[in-house]
């Protein structure tokens, strides 16, 4: 009964005997589980799962000897990790709210094949008994409050193919009774507190996936070991630690490997000219080091190569034009290092077709802004084939536990995609010597989310077709000679939620309507010949607002009665001159329905004495 919208538990399962396999998965059942639903077919259920629902509360009476598959998980269950018999051999509890210490009677699980625990609020130590689990293929702990030492025993486990404890608090060094593990193709330790040497004594012909990232390993990695240590390797994932040394040719001619992640590091040297014909590498990130030289022309051969991010390195070389012909380039990060030269791509040559993410910063180029270039970027265009890709780039194995992540500068900050969503576009020349127009074709990216252009010499004026780019989010203009006015077809932008257009030479009044108005004077700041709100210089012809009165508290109380006996005096003159013409015209005509009109005009008359009182009042209070 799988996908079958239920929100309870079917009561008519009570009567059923002899079930074996009971599966109501990806339901909406909630609440905790009913205590007559652990009576179902007590002595024939071997497969249970209830993953995938919103169930909540603690579980208690999960030890049933029959049971040899149980499935938990994506729920909300909370409390002590329940444990089931000996004769398990599945037991999947990931995504759930378990808590405190792994119970220690886990050990007695000797089937136990697969263990998923990830995802959960666990916390202390891991038991030192997980050695006694021989059987284990599959452990995974990540993602919950463990710390201490991994046991010394945990190379008991022999058959050891799959090993993923990353995302906890785990330190020291890796125990060497790892080496047992001769089966293991998985090796997940990222994001913990190791603090050991690059394990290459583990001599594991199977591991395909090994990710050491972010923790404290340390010292230079022997790379002949590592050669003969790893030779189906797949996935090589080392950043964020302490890792020093060059790195040796043959392993950047490794035909298995798929991605490479060797940033923020201590690496250097020049990167290898060795890439083979025949790799299947799709991302390479060697940022945050000390590499120096030139980009190896070899790196044309790595047809399936998607990222390519070299930033925050001493690379010095002229813009690298031959990369464009890799078919599947989406991101070229060469931020922050000593490229040089002008952007020259002829026109007609159509490279860089599918690129999303290109950041020249920081560096030394110069000369007009590559008009050909943008021209070419059909990736940040229209494209009727985008619903049909994937949501992230690139898709790799493990079940996607890699995410490619890249730095950018998204709205005046230096950010960290964590992913990298393929509807992502930015533009990133900044801090560069670029000089002239900003060309109009930029117009052309309708799906540009991101352009910086700042700390430049760029000049003439903000052209009108950056009006087109209707999903911009950040337009960073600052710090160039930009002149002319404002367009203001800018304030249609509807997701523009940072703009930057100060330190330029702009002129005018600055557009008051729609999405411009919503932005503070940084945003206009340092353009002497700009005006109007936001920023503390009027307009020409703008009215004047009144100027501040000087008056204390008590002037304006003496002032206000003053003006108040006034009114009431005039008001008394009004009825004097009033009353003698009234009486004056009775007088003389003798008609008294000239009396009733008269009247009439006085009540009018004070009408307006009343009236014109209160106005004046109100208007000397403002």
């Amino acid at each position: 009964m799988s996908s079958c919208n239920l929100t309870k538990f079917p009561y008519f399962l009570n009567s059923l005997e002899r079930l074996i396999r009971l599966d109501l998965s990806f339901n909406k059942i909630s609440g905790e589980i009913p205590k007559w639903f652990w009576e179902i077919s007590h002595h024939s259920l071997k497969n249970l799962d209830l993953s995938n629902n919103l169930l909540e509360g603690g579980i208690h009476q999960l030890h049933r000897k029959q049971l040899l598959y149980i499935d938990l998980q994506n729920n909300s269950f909370q409390g002590p990790l329940p444990i089931p018999s000996p004769s398990t051999r599945y037991f999947y509890a990931n995504d759930n709210g378990f808590t405190d210490e792994i119970p220690s009677s886990i050990c007695q699980l000797s089937s136990l094949l697969r263990l998923d625990l990830s995802n959960n609020n666990l916390s202390g130590i891991m038991p030192l008994c997980f050695g006694n689990m021989t059987k284990l293929l599959d452990l995974d702990l990540s993602n919950n409050s463990l710390f201490g030492n991994i046991p010394p025993y945990f190379g008991n486990i022999t058959n050891l193919e799959h090993l993923n404890l990353s995302n906890n608090k785990l330190q020291g060094p890796l125990p060497r009774s790892l080496v047992k593990c001769a089966n293991l193709s998985v090796l997940v330790l990222s994001h913990n507190e190791f603090n050991d040497i690059f394990p290459h004594w583990l001599e594991a012909p199977r591991l395909y996936y090994l990710d050491l990232q972010s923790n404290k390993f340390h010292g230079r990695i022997n790379l002949t070991a590592f050669e003969l240590s790893f030779p189906a390797l797949s996935s090589l994932l080392i950043s964020n630690n302490n890792f020093t040394g060059w790195w040796s040719t043959k392993v950047f001619s490794n035909t298995s490997l798929d991605v490479i992640d060797l940033s923020n590091n201590k690496f250097g040297g020049p990167i290898p000219q060795s890439f083979s014909s025949k790799n299947s590498l799709s991302t390479l990130n060697l940022s945050r080091n000390r590499f120096e030289g030139t980009l190896p022309r070899s790196l044309v051969k790595c047809i399936y190569l998607e990222i390519l991010d070299l930033s925050s390195n001493h690379l010095g070389d002229a813009f690298p034009r031959w990369l464009g012909k890799l078919p599947e380039l989406k991101v070229l990060i060469l931020r922050s290092n000593n490229f040089e030269g002008l952007l020259n791509i002829p026109k007609g040559d159509l490279i860089f077709s599918k690129l999303r993410i290109l950041d020249l910063s920081n560096n030394n180029f110069g000369g007009p802004l590559p008009a050909n270039l943008i021209m070419n970027l059909e990736g940040m265009m229209d494209r009727e084939d985008g619903q049909y890709e994937p949501l992230y780039m690139p898709q790799h194995s493990y079940m996607g536990s890699y995410k490619n992540t890249v730095t950018v500068m998204m709205k005046g900050r230096e950010t960290e995609l964590v992913k990298i969503l393929t509807i992502f576009t930015t533009i990133d020349l900044s801090h560069n010597s670029f000089q002239g127009n900003i060309p109009g074709v930029i117009g052309h990216l309708h799906s540009l989310i991101g352009l910086n252009l700042s700390h430049n010499h760029l000049t003439g004026s903000i052209p009108l077709t950056l009006g087109n780019l209707t999903d911009l989010g950040w337009l960073d203009l600052s710090s160039n000679k930009l002149n002319g006015v404002i367009p203001g077809n800018l304030g249609d932008l509807a997701s523009l939620g940072y703009l930057n257009l100060s330190k330029n030479q702009l002129t005018g009044r600055i557009p008051q309507d729609k999405q411009l108005s919503t932005f503070s004077s940084d945003s206009f700041s340092g353009n002497l010949g700009l005006c109007g709100t936001p920023l503390p210089k009027s307009c020409p012809g703008d009215a004047q607002p009144p100027p501040p009165s000087s008056l204390s508290t008590f002037d304006l109380e003496v002032h206000e009665s003053w003006f108040k006996h006034k009114v009431v005096w005039l008001g008394y003159a009004s009825g004097i001159v009033i009353g003698i013409s009234i009486a004056y015209i009775a007088f003389e005509m003798g008609r008294p329905e000239w009396l009733v009109q008269v009247r009439m005009l006085e009540g009018r008359v004070g009408e307006w004495m009343e009236k014109s009182k209160r106005k004046a009042i109100k208007f000397h209070g403002q």
